[in-house]
């Protein structure tokens, strides 16, 4: 398959894109989670904005003798690093970078993800903050299996690691028809490296608000915008890997793609707001005791139906 992403000369412009996209999707996220608590539509996509505006005035506070270069380093790459898992997300049929990997660059991002919220959480030199990313680091720990093991599945049916690819070879049938499992599988890993919902522990009141319960101003509003930027790109990425992407009738592809990374955004909201928030030793649980194995069947499920000629070469 020739390369996907744009010519050098469009670099610019593409990035400009991805980083524009990002900020729609944290948008679309914060938006959707302030009406499904307020049930107030205008002012639930307007407040976001003039929270992060209020956090860009505030004052940052400091904790005694903190590691202040790797907290900055932290906060900082945590919407970085989610802006780069949206790099190969397919968008208009390109992909800002095509890596001929881009699900190992997708998990990758995410492992990275791990350190960034880690330092967030060591950094401040506070109990609550290291708390916080001790159990964030169970948690992604816990759910990396699980989220390879869904990411394989596509690649196998695929034939290809790429993005394009995988969404080309949807043309027939969503892959969502044939591994149910792996795509509820992958957005509820997407919610976990998150920490959202019922995964939000590292984050809890229990610990007065976890890894971020020293950031202010400036840190917290890259550390929440990461937060949602990542939520909305593994939203979009779910929608290519699993719902053919811009596939459909009548309306062009990047639309369809964009109706469906809203309908996965709703219903990551919608059902992260109703299940209450897991106890850490839960969630590490329902990841091991549950999702891997069911992971490693949908997996085998899958080869099999490639060996019998169901997915077209």
């Amino acid at each position: 398959m020739p390369d996907m992403s744009p010519p050098e000369e469009a670099q610019g412009p593409a990035v400009l894109l991805v980083v524009v996209v990002g900020l729609a999707l944290a948008w679309l996220v914060a938006g959707a989670d302030r009406f499904a608590v307020t049930g107030g539509p205008l002012r639930s996509f307007v407040e976001p904005v003039r929270s992060g505006v209020r956090l860009l005035l505030e004052q940052r506070r400091t904790t005694l003798a903190p590691d202040r270069l790797l907290w900055r380093v932290g906060c900082v790459a945590v919407p970085v690093l989610a802006l780069l898992s949206l790099a190969v997300v397919p968008i208009g049929g390109q992909t800002l970078w095509s890596t001929s990997a881009d699900l190992v660059w997708f998990n990758a991002m995410e492992a990275l993800l791990w350190a960034a919220v880690w330092l967030v959480g060591w950094g401040p030199n506070a109990f609550h903050a290291l708390t916080g990313g001790y159990r964030f680091l169970a948690q992604g720990l816990a759910y990396e299996l699980p989220l390879m093991f869904s990411l394989i599945t596509v690649g196998v049916a695929a034939g290809s690691l790429r993005t394009t690819d995988i969404v080309a070879a949807q043309a027939d049938l969503w892959f969502v028809v044939t591994m149910p499992v792996a795509f509820v599988t992958f957005m509820v890993t997407a919610a976990a490296f998150a920490f959202w919902g019922p995964f939000a522990a590292p984050v809890g009141p229990d610990i007065a608000g976890g890894v971020r319960s020293e950031l202010s101003g400036v840190d917290r509003l890259l550390f929440e915008l990461g937060r949602a930027v990542f939520l909305g790109a593994a939203a979009a990425m779910g929608a290519a890997l699993f719902l053919g992407g811009g596939s459909g009738p009548w309306l062009p592809g990047p639309v369809w793609h964009l109706l469906k990374t809203i309908a996965v955004v709703v219903a990551l909201v919608a059902v992260g707001r109703r299940v209450p928030v897991l106890r850490p030793d839960r969630t590490v649980e329902v990841a091991w005791m549950v999702l891997v194995p069911a992971t490693v069947l949908q997996t085998l499920v899958v080869a099999v139906l490639l060996i019998s000629g169901f997915y077209p070469g």
